[in-house]
Order: structure tokens, then C-alpha cells, then sequence
């Protein structure tokens, strides 16, 4: 089979083809390149159960490399261990509520709330303690990104959708786990952010953070935006990467190891279940 050129001269099916394949391969490199030291296309997949569908946080655990994550309704802590995934073990702290990440510091779980109010969680014995400290501010306010930065000592929660917030902006608010407080943190300018995917007109909505401890880098998920937003500690961002919605369904959780490697949570979709994708971290040539 042949097609003809409008000028007469006849190219071979299969090279168009060929041409149409390495240019959507180049387009697709481009779109989702991610940072240097990942390669966000290439993961390694953990496949969850149905239980974990609604899975929003997750924190790593050194001692024995695992997962801790929570689940948006349940108010239920479970334990992934990325030894042997199918070995979940589960813990029940609250009722349903809609939890949305979880932080683990000085042996305590904190668990965001998306009104902002955070419950600490111990394990006391055979049981678990807890304790709820309400945001403090009145009006509207949906928070589901939590993370704990380590020279501040403090908690840090970013607005998903506050009516403080004028257009381009992005508050976020520290909670201090000693002194029970919360108090403002920055402002991250992000009129540039919506621009770079998810739907028209829709602002920046993040739905999880942590700092790599190894480039000292702030790194922001948005599942609407399909985005990861690369900042400082200080909220300036430095730069954005487009998401890979095939590899990045529902994006809602992220943590690190102390050696960088990186772990993203995806809750369950209509087509797609449950995963946590694991990303080596890999020095860059210009490190």
C-alpha cells in the first residue's frame, strides 16, 4: 500500500507511519519529562486492594521500609510493607471522616483533615491515642497536603482551596506538634501554575507535598492540574512538570526516603486501581 504526496510523488504507508509514531514519541518525552533525578515515566508499580481505593496520605517508615497510609472515609491507618505489599496490616483511630494525609514525626502520626483540623495518632501499648487540634481560622478552608519540615520542626499544610486566596495565590499554614499551634507559613504565587494543564480556568489545587531530603526541594502534586510543582522551602516555585495521566490516574500521596527515593500514591479510578509508584532516585549528570 502507498499514499500519494498532493505533488504527485508516492510515500510508503508503513514510513508515514513510522514518521507518525516517532513524532507522537517525541511529543509524549517532551510533555512528561520530569525531574533529573527521576525518570517519571518508567515506575515501579505496586498494585493495592480495593480496601485502600480512597488511599490520600502516605508516610515512609525507615525502620523496616514500609508505607503507613490512610484512607479518605475509613479514619483506618494501614501499614504497606514494600517487602511483601500483600502483608497489610490495619489500625482503626477514628471514624469516617475525610482524611487526607498523614505525617509521621517523633513516633506520631498527624492526620490532615481537609478543614484543616489535625489528629495525632501513638501507639500507646495495645491501643492508640489520639488527640484533635481544630484549625483555627473561620470561613472556608480545604486543605489535603501535609508535610513536615525539618527546619522549622514544624507541620506545614497547603490551602487546596481557601477563600483567602486571590487568584495566582496559594497560602499555607504551619501547625506545631510541640506547642499544639498553628500559625501563617507563606504565600506561593501561582499564576503560572493552571497554565500547564488540568482543565481550563481551574486553579491550583494541591493534593500532596514533601520535601526531598536530598535536593532540599519542596515538591507539590496537583491531581486536577496533573501536576508536579518542583518549589523551595519557601514556596517559590521553580519548576513545573506535566503528569503522565496514564501513570498518574488519581496522584494524591507523596513521600521520601532519606536517600531520595520518591513514592506517589494513586487512589482507584473508574478504570484503574490503586497503586503506589516507586521512583529510584538517580543523580543527575550536572550533581
Amino acid at each position: 500500500m502507498v499514499i500519494k504526496h498532493t505533488k504527485g510523488a508516492i510515500i510508503p504507508a508503513h514510513y508515514l507511519l513510522f514518521v507518525l509514531l516517532i513524532m507522537a514519541l517525541s511529543c509524549n518525552r517532551r510533555r512528561y519529562q520530569g525531574p533529573p533525578n527521576y525518570n517519571l515515566n518508567s515506575p515501579y508499580v505496586i498494585k493495592l486492594p480495593s480496601e485502600l481505593a480512597d488511599i490520600s496520605g502516605i508516610t515512609y517508615y525507615a525502620k523496616d521500609n514500609s508505607i503507613f497510609a490512610e484512607s479518605d472515609e475509613k479514619g483506618g491507618l494501614y501499614k504497606i510493607s514494600m517487602n511483601k505489599p500483600t502483608d497489610i496490616k490495619k489500625w482503626k483511630f477514628s471514624h469516617k471522616k475525610d482524611f487526607e494525609d498523614i505525617v509521621l514525626f517523633d513516633s506520631t502520626f498527624y492526620v490532615l483533615n481537609n478543614d484543616g483540623s489535625i489528629m495525632s495518632v501513638k501507639f500507646v501499648n495495645d491501643s492508640m491515642a489520639t488527640n484533635k487540634f481544630n484549625f483555627p481560622e473561620n470561613g472556608k478552608y480545604e486543605f489535603e497536603s501535609l508535610y513536615y519540615d525539618d527546619k522549622l520542626q514544624k507541620l506545614v499544610l497547603i490551602c487546596k482551596d481557601c477563600d483567602i486566596d486571590k487568584p495566582g495565590e496559594t497560602s499555607a499554614y504551619t501547625f506545631d506538634p510541640r506547642q499544639s499551634t498553628y500559625s501563617s507559613a507563606f504565600t506561593m504565587d501561582t499564576h503560572k501554575v493552571p497554565e500547564m494543564g488540568g482543565p481550563k480556568n481551574t486553579r491550583f489545587k494541591p493534593s500532596g507535598a514533601a520535601i526531598n531530603p536530598v535536593t532540599n526541594e519542596l515538591y507539590i502534586l496537583s491531581s486536577i492540574n496533573k501536576l508536579l510543582v518542583v518549589a523551595d522551602r519557601n514556596g517559590a516555585v521553580k519548576k513545573l512538570y506535566n503528569l503522565n495521566p496514564q501513570i498518574f490516574h488519581h496522584p494524591e500521596g507523596i513521600t521520601f526516603t532519606s536517600s531520595g527515593n520518591m513514592f506517589i500514591s494513586n487512589e482507584a479510578t473508574e478504570l484503574q486501581p490503586p497503586d503506589i509508584l516507586y521512583y529510584k532516585f538517580k543523580k543527575a549528570d550536572n550533581q
